[in-house]
Order: C-alpha cells, then sequence, then structure tokens
C-alpha cells in the first residue's frame, strides 16, 4: 500500500469511525507531547502517565496539547502505560457524550471546546478534514503591508543628504 493510499484510509478511520469505549479502555486528555511518539496524558481520576502513538497514526495524524483520545493499557511498560486506540474529535466526542459514556470530569472543558469547535465550523467554509494535516508547531505569520508614502518620505530624505 502506498503512504498516500494508506493516509487516506488511517483519515477516513480517524474521522468517520464512532467508537465507543470499552470495558479495558479509557478517555483521557493530552498534556503534551514528550518525544518519540510519546504523549504525556491525565486521566479523568488525575494521573498523568506517558502513552504511545501507534505507527499507524504516526505521521498521518497530529494531535495537540488538550485533544482527547482513547487508550488501552498496555501490561508490558513501567514509564509507558497504555497505547493510543483512536483520536476523538468534535463529532466523536458529541457522540460519546449522547451515549452518556464521557467521563464526568471532563464534561465542562469537553463542551466548552465542542461549542468552539462549532461555532468555527459555522463561519469556516473549510471542510474539517483540512484541520488534521496543519502544523500547529509553526507561528502563524501575518505580514503587514508598508504604505509606499512612508517609502517615498524616506527615500527623499535620504537623496537630500546625499546632496
Amino acid at each position: 500500500m502506498s503512504k498516500a493510499t494508506k493516509r487516506k484510509h488511517v483519515t477516513k478511520e480517524v474521522l468517520d469511525d464512532y467508537v465507543l469505549p470499552e470495558d479495558n479502555q479509557k478517555i483521557v486528555k493530552i498534556l503534551g507531547g514528550k518525544g518519540n511518539n510519546l504523549h504525556e496524558i491525565e486521566t479523568s481520576e488525575g494521573e498523568k502517565y506517558l502513552v504511545s502513538m501507534p505507527t499507524k497514526f504516526r505521521k498521518n495524524v497530529w494531535i495537540k496539547r488538550g485533544d482527547f483520545v482513547l487508550i488501552q493499557p498496555i501490561e508490558e511498560g513501567e514509564k509507558v502505560k497504555a497505547e493510543i486506540v483512536a483520536i476523538l474529535y468534535a463529532e466523536q466526542i458529541k457522540y460519546i457524550q449522547s451515549q452518556g459514556k464521557w467521563p464526568k470530569e471532563f464534561v465542562p472543558l469537553a463542551s466548552t471546546e465542542v461549542c468552539a469547535d462549532i461555532s468555527s465550523d459555522d463561519d469556516d467554509s473549510s471542510s474539517g478534514s483540512d484541520d488534521l494535516f496543519v502544523n500547529t508547531n509553526r507561528p502563524q505569520c501575518v505580514y503587514e503591508s508598508t504604505d509606499s508614502s512612508e517609502n517615498e518620505v524616506s527615500d527623499s530624505g535620504a537623496n537630500k543628504d546625499d546632496d
């Protein structure tokens, strides 16, 4: 399978699959990336530890601080205690909340983020899949154009000094 085909299938799975947490799975909040596809998370009980991102998500889907993911514990880890099973976006979060499976500790935060995402989607005419591939680690620069009259004034002043 080519890279493009793999990315297409992984992206479709992430966006279109609505999963509910099973008995051994948890919904957690991402606190930050720690490198080597490891992320620090916080559970609904307040416990913090590292989770790993499986290879199928690497370089195909990005997550950032404040995102919610579904994890499954792994037995062999001391520092890394779980693996990411699914990345939850606004629609998946609303679905899980409607099924009553969302942790009560995350409800106020999740509902405000979902509302913010919905309002920004209404204002934006772009599709939600464009948000997956935006690198948020790079600052967004806004370049201001200078007036040509300011340049002319400074240029004319420079010409007078040359005389």
